[in-house]
């Protein structure tokens, strides 16, 4: 690319656009020796529920693919390594009346680029009560419900979306917000998104990762060019954390139709960079990629368990 004629058109880098997750997940994949190519959820229209009533009156919950700190699970504090052991396979509800500590260290969030200290950016319950406090939405829901992030996109459709659906219908819910961290749970939110919005309750996708979510067609989406493990805001940014909450719910009361897509303004850093590092193979070696291989091999074993109990 010739820079002077960038500079004097005022051209952002290439490098500085949203990450081709799926491109670079595939070829990961398929370089630590995975030679099945994972096949995205994928869909050409979505379905769409306009708002029954006005924010101001409606009840909305939060459907989250975090999980609750489990102490006997190993290390799953701020920069911990993938933990399996602490991944969970069923849905879960927990009290919105009180706070919940949860955790992303069971799944593949921007580990380079995210502390992971605060976790009000990948759970905005403080945001939704602030919210609540001042009027611009009716209520929170009185439970938050924990979203499984299945690889299977039919247990996702068959299974835990239609339970999202019940618990979120019991709750007297009018809308949700979901709240995705690694790529799969980004296409996890999707398809329940999309379930949510086919029995009629209006939705809004609040993540960092563009391709997989249009590519399942969601209803709404607010795109935040953050790094995974950030769709609800930056850390230890209250202002932050309020205003990309805010584009949600104004997305939710504008959308005149299904596929809608905002972009948040605010930026991460000024020069991008960090979009150079998510699973970017022109910067591993073979060693580590061998190395990933067998870390991830074992953290398969280690999950293995979670796979077999009760729902909460």
């Amino acid at each position: 690319m010739d820079k002077a004629l960038d500079e004097l058109l005022g051209f952002a880098p290439d490098y500085d656009s949203p990450i081709p997750y799926m491109r670079r997940t595939r070829e990961y994949y398929a370089a630590i020796g995975y030679t099945t190519p994972y096949r995205w959820a994928h869909y050409l229209a979505a379905p769409f529920a306009p708002l029954k009533k006005p924010l101001a009156e409606s009840k909305v919950a939060i459907i989250s693919t975090a999980a609750p700190y489990q102490p006997d699970k190993g290390d799953q504090g701020p920069g911990a390594p993938y933990n399996g052991s602490a991944k969970f396979y069923q849905v879960y509800s927990g009290d919105t009346s009180v706070d919940h500590d949860l955790r992303i260290s069971h799944i593949g969030y921007d580990r380079t680029h995210t502390t992971a200290t605060d976790c009000n950016t990948w759970f905005p319950l403080p945001a939704l009560r602030r919210a609540a406090a001042s009027g611009r939405i009716g209520a929170v829901a009185p439970r938050f419900h924990g979203a499984p992030t299945n690889r299977s996109h039919r247990i996702t459709v068959e299974t835990d979306a239609p339970e999202i659906l019940r618990r979120v219908q019991e709750d007297g819910a009018d809308v949700a917000i979901l709240v995705p961290n690694c790529p799969v749970c980004h296409q996890t939110c999707s398809l329940t998104a999309r379930h949510l919005e086919a029995a009629g309750i209006p939705t809004v996708l609040m993540g960092c990762a563009k391709d997989i979510v249009e590519h399942a067609a969601v209803p709404r989406f607010l795109f935040s060019d953050f790094p995974l493990g950030n769709s609800a805001g930056k850390p230890h940014d209250v202002a932050s954390q309020d205003q990309t909450l805010e584009l949600a719910l104004s997305l939710l009361e504008s959308a005149s139709g299904p596929q809608t897509t905002r972009q948040s303004p605010i930026r991460w850093n000024q020069d991008g960079k960090w979009k150079l590092d998510y699973l970017n193979l022109e910067q591993i070696g073979a060693e580590e990629l061998k190395r990933r291989r067998e870390e991830f091999d074992r953290q398969k074993e280690l999950a293995r368990p979670n796979r077999v109990g009760k729902a909460a």
